[in-house]
């Protein structure tokens, strides 16, 4: 319970650094709300790489406040769903024994900071475009349901953990108010236990002992030194409240 306290403080001392973020030139704010649609990966014990055939759905709200041409302060709300099986595409006979399974929801809520490489906000800039990249804190809290072997129950269980948000898209000005965005995101964890798989899992023996047949084997424990990942692909679209482009830099 404690560590779980502390990661939310130390997400929400994050959130309030970013949102203390101030420039000489008042005028140069805008703001901007919106939302989004997408899908969602993970990476872990189960799955290596990313897995087509293992993406949920997510949906997103979001409010920025643009410091200039280049910076952009956004902080938005995320839930949703994210899954994982062996069975689909297991990594080894060892893994395809151990049909380790998980799925369910989760809600994220995030600070990052937007930087912009091109100068497209101004009426007058020659751009309608710009590839972007961000950074910046989350937490996210995750319910779930999963078996770490096939001969054990599925059971429920609920985690949160700190997360560190990044990555880049292309954003586009339809015009004076309304931006599209397309965004793909990582998020890095400091939890191995989303897929209910981690190091301070029993070990069941790899090999079948030939004098009791009946004894399941393969491997249920993680890689103490790898964390479970999760990714967002999202299409996005935005509203300007504040008009005013004329940033001074």
């Amino acid at each position: 319970m404690k560590k779980v306290n502390f990661q939310i403080l130390s997400f929400f001392y994050c959130f309030l650094l970013f949102a203390g973020i101030t420039v000489p030139d008042a005028k140069a704010q805008k703001y901007e709300i919106g939302g989004g649609l997408g899908t969602t990966a993970y990476t872990g014990d189960i799955l290596r790489n990313i897995d087509l055939d293992h993406l949920g759905l997510h949906g997103t709200l979001f409010g920025k406040r643009n410091f200039d041409n280049v910076w952009t302060l956004r902080v938005g709300i995320t839930a949703g769903t994210i899954r994982a099986t062996d069975s689909v595409r297991p990594l080894d006979l060892a893994a395809q024994r151990r049909d380790a399974r998980f799925r369910g929801g989760m809600i994220e809520g995030s600070a990052v900071m937007e930087f912009n490489f091109l100068d497209f906000l101004r009426n007058d800039s020659e751009f309608f475009w710009s590839p972007y990249a961000f950074f910046g804190i989350g937490y996210t809290h995750f319910f779930l349901k999963g078996n770490t072997y096939a001969f054990n129950p599925s059971e429920r269980y609920n985690l949160g953990t700190v997360v560190i948000p990044f990555g880049g898209g292309v954003k586009y000005r339809l015009n004076d108010r309304w931006t599209l965005a397309m965004e793909a995101g990582i998020r890095a964890t400091f939890t191995d236990f989303i897929d209910r798989i981690d190091s301070s899992s029993p070990p069941i023996p790899r090999f079948q002992d030939p004098n009791n047949p009946d004894q399941p084997y393969g491997i249920n424990f993680g890689n103490p030194y790898d964390k479970d990942w999760y990714y967002f692909l999202s299409l996005t679209i935005s509203y300007t409240i504040q008009s005013t482009k004329c940033y001074a830099y």
